[in-house]
């Protein structure tokens, strides 16, 4: 059995309209929220490494989970050019080529990706939208990473920043 955790990156600011979209940052509900879940997510996991989209929003949340989870910031987390995607495709191809000996991988991404992702390996799941800040963990019945199809996973655990108040 493999594990999934796949965490959506928090509320983006938009109010910088010149800014690229890999540069945009995080809006006062997205500074807010990340370090929430994080402080939710210390309750129900050990620490563990994340792999990051380099997109600035995507390491912003993942600094505020730290902030909300004090012992998650003593580990060593990654920062994945190929998590830079809102396609589930190429999350699958990046998962696909994961190490075998690593049972979980924590994933923080974007939207489509992430939600299209929980539904393709999950299919009785079905979200509409994964929320910003939101969080996911799915139980794979695959030993390995490539054997991962449709249908694979069972969605064990949805956590959203609205759940917390």
């Amino acid at each position: 059995m493999k594990t999934l955790h796949l965490l959506r990156h928090a509320k983006s600011a938009w109010d910088e309209p010149g800014l690229g979209d890999r540069e945009r940052g995080l809006s006062p509900r997205g500074y807010r929220d990340a370090p929430r879940m994080g402080a939710a997510l210390s309750a129900q996991l050990a620490p563990m490494a994340i792999h990051a989209s380099p997109a600035r929003r995507a390491q912003l949340t993942l600094q505020g989970v730290c902030e909300g989870w004090p012992a998650l910031a003593d580990v060593e987390h990654s920062t994945v050019e190929a998590l830079y995607t809102f396609d589930a495709e190429d999350l699958v191809d990046w998962l696909l080529s994961g190490d075998d000996s690593a049972d979980s991988l924590f994933l923080v991404g974007h939207n489509p990706a992430l939600t299209d992702l929980v539904n393709w390996l999950a299919a009785d799941a079905q979200l509409d939208n994964l929320p910003t800040a939101a969080y996911a963990r799915l139980e794979l019945a695959v030993d390995s990473w490539r054997d991962l199809q449709p249908g694979c996973a069972r969605l064990q655990c949805l956590l959203r920043p609205r759940d917390l108040d």
